[in-house]
């Protein structure tokens, strides 16, 4: 289906063709925290399907629908195929990460994973084998009922399990039976699944439910192919996976629970402070220049941006998947404002409007390179949204945000950087030495704001990100949002529409200095 649409892009008209490109980019995230993933053709060895954070009684359900592995029948002993539970004090830091790429994780018995689900093709079996002491995960086959509010229907009748060891057929697609033998010490019980199998693909299903507080914590999910370890000798595979994870509360993760309440708080806080810098504006109407304008545009867009996000979040939490129109506003919202919050910083630090009403060339320059960078980052930011974490291309949008992010924060620090430096050799030439002193000044404050801006929303934040417990990771957000409403009225402070701002006064003394020089 989503090949027809591709194609469909190029016929009709540019409105449809532009409605056509947004349901594009925004369907692929329709699911929510129920993910939905296909893969056609894979070759990758490990693949990190997802990461949530559990609180006790959460639950982690996975029906893997499809798995063709492509290659003949294997007479290895143990299981090169399968799934991987581990949990980790971060969201951002992946168990497996330091291990030798040609290294079977399924095969060494590893400190960092909780749970393997080991996949044989031969026997169509699915052994579980727990390490360490996680004892309280409670694993059972096929997925939990739904419950009947969910559903509109009434409570089913508790069924009689079938006797396993076998897979049965109903329809067209094989049904796995699951099984509980004795485990290598006699003593515990090891689960082991049936795996079903129709027209050389492979189907089971099982969830797991974390049973006590000591259980907690950031879980990942992750599928094996071990096959595919060694560079150059890789099968491809398809496999079709759903994952659907749950906290008592809803479907967010624990980091993202108080994400609903966070963002509709800043959101009314953005939307404050934009009114009062208008009400400002309109009692100093004499000094008011367009850039003044363009702020408050950027208040109110980055306060509409935060609304829509937070409905998102509800709309999550309490269905599993966002409302796709509200996901269309939120991704418009949120480009507008990432433009304007780089150009209006360019503008002031060039000091365009207070200092000069003409941009030079190197100015010209860097809003040519900060625009276009803007656009791919926000595309970038809308893939990575609408994609699940184990598509093949995750990563590398993933990437190309982060560097064009950096990019674009070191872009708009050129501005000021000549702005002081033209103020710097003006002091001592054209006599007037007290007036450049306190334009630099004032430059070099707000260059120092820049930096403090883009290193707490991108340096401090990722390292308090990583260094939280997994609870606590919605703290990345507060300081995100909180330094940006910072940065935002520090600047409304510095250049307020005052008669007594220094900023105000520099252009006619400015228009005096182009005078002379002309003369």
């Amino acid at each position: 289906m989503a090949v027809r649409e591709r194609r469909g892009l190029g016929r009709g008209s540019p409105a449809e063709w532009r409605q056509r490109l947004l349901l594009l980019l925004v369907v692929g995230g329709c699911s929510g925290r129920i993910h939905r993933l296909a893969l056609t053709g894979e070759k990758r060895a490990d693949i990190q399907l997802n990461s949530f954070g559990f609180y006790a009684n959460g639950s982690l359900e996975v029906e893997l629908s499809l798995l063709r592995l492509g290659l003949q029948e294997t007479e290895e002993k143990s299981p090169l195929v399968g799934f991987s539970l581990s949990r980790v004090q971060s969201g951002s830091i992946r168990s497996y990460s330091s291990r030798n790429s040609q290294e079977c994780p399924l095969q060494k018995n590893s400190s960092n994973f909780l749970v393997l689900f080991l996949i044989n093709t031969k026997d169509l079996q699915v052994r579980v084998r727990k390490y360490g002491e996680q004892k309280k995960l409670l694993i059972s086959p096929g997925l939990l009922p739904r419950e009947p509010f969910e559903l509109g229907l009434p409570k089913p009748e508790p069924t009689v399990t079938p006797k396993a060891g076998s897979a049965t057929t109903t329809g067209d697609k094989a049904k796995p039976k699951p099984e509980v033998s004795q485990g290598p010490s006699g003593k515990d019980k090891e689960l082991v699944l049936g795996l079903g199998h129709l027209n050389n693909s492979y189907n089971f299903s099982f969830h797991v439910v974390i049973g006590s507080r000591a259980e907690e914590g950031q879980y990942n999910l992750n599928f094996h192919n071990c096959y595919n370890s060694i560079p150059g000798r890789e099968h491809p595979f398809d496999i079709t996976v759903m994952i659907r994870e749950r906290n008592p509360e809803g479907f967010l993760s624990a980091a993202e629970i108080p994400l609903f309440k966070l963002y509709m708080v800043m959101s009314a806080c953005f939307l404050a402070a934009g009114i009062f810098w208008v009400s400002v504006l309109c009692r100093n109407t004499y000094n008011v220049f367009k850039i003044h304008w363009l702020m408050a545009a950027l208040a109110f867009t980055k306060s509409i941006s935060l609304l829509f996000h937070s409905i998102n979040y509800y709309f999550i939490n309490s269905k599993g998947h966002p409302i796709e129109g509200l996901a269309v506003m939120h991704y418009i919202t949120h480009l507008l404002k990432g433009a304007l919050l780089f150009i209006t910083i360019a503008l002031i630090g060039s000091g365009w409007a207070f200092v000069k009403y003409v941009l030079s060339d190197k100015e010209k320059k860097i809003f040519g390179i900060v625009i276009p960078l803007q656009v791919l980052a926000n595309v970038a930011y809308i893939v990575i949204e609408s994609r699940e974490e184990g598509a093949s291309d995750y990563g590398l949008w993933k990437e190309i945000l982060f560097l064009v992010d950096l990019i674009c924060c070191g872009a708009i620090l050129f501005p000021v950087v000549w702005s002081i430096r033209h103020l710097q050799d003006a002091s001592g030439t054209d006599g007037k030495v007290a007036v450049n002193l306190a334009k630099l000044k004032l430059f070099r404050h707000y260059y120092v704001m820049v930096i403090c801006y883009v290193y707490f929303t991108r340096i401090i934040a990722i390292l308090l990100r990583v260094a939280v417990p997994f609870q606590w990771q919605w703290l990345y957000q507060l300081l995100v949002e909180g330094s940006t409403l910072a940065f935002f009225v520090l600047t409304g402070y510095k250049f307020q529409p005052a008669g007594d701002n220094p900023y105000l006064q520099l252009p006619q003394e400015d228009e005096e200095d182009v005078k002379m020089e002309q003369v």
